[in-house]
């Protein structure tokens, strides 16, 4: 048997042989230009995955600005009129549902809504891109709100009578003494006299921060007279979302027990 050839011939043969690698397989090149395995392209700078990050981006964006224009919308604080209750900076969660099924605003609530036409005029037609990408920020609370929404406390709604003050200081709410513990440390119920009867369909709001707080007081004489439309609330703040260290419920106080509102 010639097993000097048989052993030449295997000498000269690599053990890839019979699947069809060359043995310049085992180098850190291959013959046929093709780039090593190793190559940045092929990791996750590659543009296969900047679209995959993009197009999951746009889809979190897009369902964040559903959520806020129709569950719970982030609301940015801008002034001091609701201390201590809220301040300046925090971001509210205000919940779109709380008043979509047949529920209406209640005494005593912190609500946010649109002002224009009892608090503002009418605002003019201004840039309509810019408005929405004002407005899409605004909703995800990464900007202040339109200058036409407030937020306020509900101290009347449509039938109530509502007086200030009594001999205490305090409002009266179809002739009970309402007692407000939400008020700023050294604030009067109101320096302002008023009394009213809220109409049928709107609310008589005010500022927990009383001196600072333009509310349903400053806009008496002017048409709709400081009455908000229940039409124009767009939720209730129920929840500090931020700074971390004010989590926790907006706190709330019902107005009167004089009637069942």
């Amino acid at each position: 048997m010639d097993t000097e050839a048989e052993l030449t011939q295997r000498g000269h043969s690599s053990p890839e042989q019979g699947e069809g690698r060359p043995r310049s397989a085992f180098s850190g090149s291959s013959s046929s230009g093709s780039r090593p395995s190793g190559s940045w392209l092929s990791g996750p700078w590659r543009s296969g995955s900047w679209k995959r990050a993009g197009l999951i981006g746009a889809v979190c964006a897009v369902f964040l600005l559903m959520l806020a224009n129709f569950v719970v919308q982030p609301f940015q604080i801008p002034s001091r009129s609701m201390e201590p209750t809220l301040q300046v900076g925090d971001r509210v969660l205000v919940n779109k549902l709380a008043y979509r099924f047949g529920a209406e605003p209640r005494r005593g609530d912190v609500v946010v809504f649109d002002g224009a036409g009892s608090f503002v005029r009418e605002p003019a037609d201004g840039n309509p891109v810019a408005d929405a990408v004002h407005g899409a920020f605004a909703a995800l609370g990464l900007a202040e709100p339109s200058d036409t929404d407030f937020v306020k406390r509900v101290v009347g709604v449509g039938g109530d009578d509502v007086v200030c003050c009594d001999q205490g200081g305090r409002i009266q709410v179809n002739g009970v003494p309402v007692d407000e513990p939400y008020l700023y440390a050294g604030d009067s119920a109101s320096k302002v006299p008023f009394r009213i009867v809220v109409p049928l369909g709107t609310l008589w709001v005010m500022g927990d921060h009383r001196s600072q707080s333009r509310d349903s007081r400053d806009h008496l004489g002017e048409p709709g007279g400081g009455m908000v439309p229940v039409e124009k609330v767009i939720g209730r703040a129920d929840w500090i979302g931020w700074p971390v260290s004010r989590w926790g419920s907006v706190s709330g106080a019902r107005a009167g027990d004089g009637s069942d509102g």
